[in-house]
């Protein structure tokens, strides 16, 4: 697969410049919202132009591009909403104006693809760049997009992503179809809730990524996407096991399970049949209650894996309770799930392994 030498994060928690994970900002009006930084990097009559997923998008790549003297040879992107919420907006204009005179802005910045076009605009970067939109899977695919890249051009460097904001739009439909809990008072009662439901998050992840191993943070080592209408948990625990036996050689093992739990009693069970397969000494970790659920959830998890992995420790209150903690971690998996109906594997080694 592939190298990644730096990442940046924009989320709800303190991820973003300087980094405190041991502290939980609690949910808002049952969101998790995005805190979000000043954004030096970008020009102020930019800015004051940008939707919020744009925002906190293009924020969160540009330190990336300028911490990073190589040449980037691509930038893609995975999200599942884009500008929604600009969208929503230009549509509305269409009604309230007669669809006379409308403001351009809410239109151009409206398409899916609007973060990775600022991205380029920004940075002056001419090279390929696409966005994928593929709902749960659309940060996997924009993985597997780099990684096919990187075999074409070997020495190149690519900008790879995923971002999702949360639009009233999307909010009040995922809310009245039950995918989001009718009250939470607080991030602590997400997995004794027993109830259906998550808590609405949004978030932006970016890497920088190439095939050098030297001085790289993590390998992502494996990929494996699975879209299925059946309910059955052995269908994704059989998927799991393949996927485990085709990327571990003997003696090896999982340090730590990354699990995508949201307290929505309806998915519980792929969780828990994806743990009993593990190693009884892998501990176990889950990341919702931090992030929130959305679409490209699992970018925001790619970049607590790294994290994880940098620093060589991982937060108390990520921690299931009957987990054993391992003092050292080498590899992490990531499972997470959407809807119950798109599954997700992501390997993640130790740079230098």
């Amino acid at each position: 697969m592939f190298y990644i030498h730096n990442m940046s994060c924009i989320s709800a928690q303190q991820t973003f410049a300087e980094i405190d994970l041991n502290k939980l900002h609690d949910v808002v009006d049952n969101r998790l919202s995005v805190m979000e930084p000043s954004y030096e990097g970008i020009p102020t009559g930019i800015l004051r132009r940008m939707g919020k997923a744009i925002r906190f998008g293009v924020g969160t790549a540009l330190p990336l591009i300028k911490n990073n003297n190589a040449a980037i040879n691509g930038i893609i992107i995975g999200t599942a909403n884009g500008g929604m919420e600009d969208c929503i907006k230009f549509l509305n204009q269409i009604i309230d104006y007669d669809e006379g005179m409308l403001t351009p802005t809410n239109f151009v910045q409206s398409t899916t693809n609007a973060v990775a076009a600022q991205i380029g605009l920004l940075s002056a970067n001419k090279a390929y760049n696409t966005t994928h939109v593929h709902r749960g899977l659309a940060f996997e695919n924009a993985l597997l997009d780099a990684d096919m890249l990187l075999k074409e051009n070997a020495s190149a460097n690519y900008l790879v992503g995923g971002v999702d904001e949360i639009s009233a739009y999307n909010y009040n439909i995922e809310y009245l179809g039950g995918w989001y809990k009718k009250e939470l008072s607080s991030v602590k009662d997400l997995y004794s809730s027993n109830t259906i439901g998550c808590i609405a998050g949004e978030a932006a992840a970016m890497f920088f990524i190439n095939n050098e191993n030297t001085n790289a943070i993590a390998k992502v080592a494996g990929i494996q996407m699975l879209h299925t209408q059946d309910d059955k948990t052995v269908i994704v625990a059989d998927q799991l096991k393949l996927f485990l036996a085709k990327h571990l050689i003997a003696g090896e093992k999982i340090d730590l399970l990354l699990s995508g739990e949201n307290g929505d009693t309806r998915v519980l069970n792929y969780y828990n049949a994806c743990e009993n397969i593990l190693n009884k000494q892998t501990t176990i970790a889950r990341f919702k209650h931090i992030m929130g659920e959305f679409p490209t959830a699992s970018a925001a998890a790619l970049w607590l894996a790294c994290y994880i992995l940098k620093e060589q420790s991982v937060p108390a209150h990520m921690i299931k309770s009957d987990a054993m903690v391992q003092t050292s971690f080498n590899r992490i998996l990531i499972y997470n799930n959407y809807k119950g109906r798109q599954h997700s594997f992501i390997l993640v080694e130790k740079g230098g392994l």
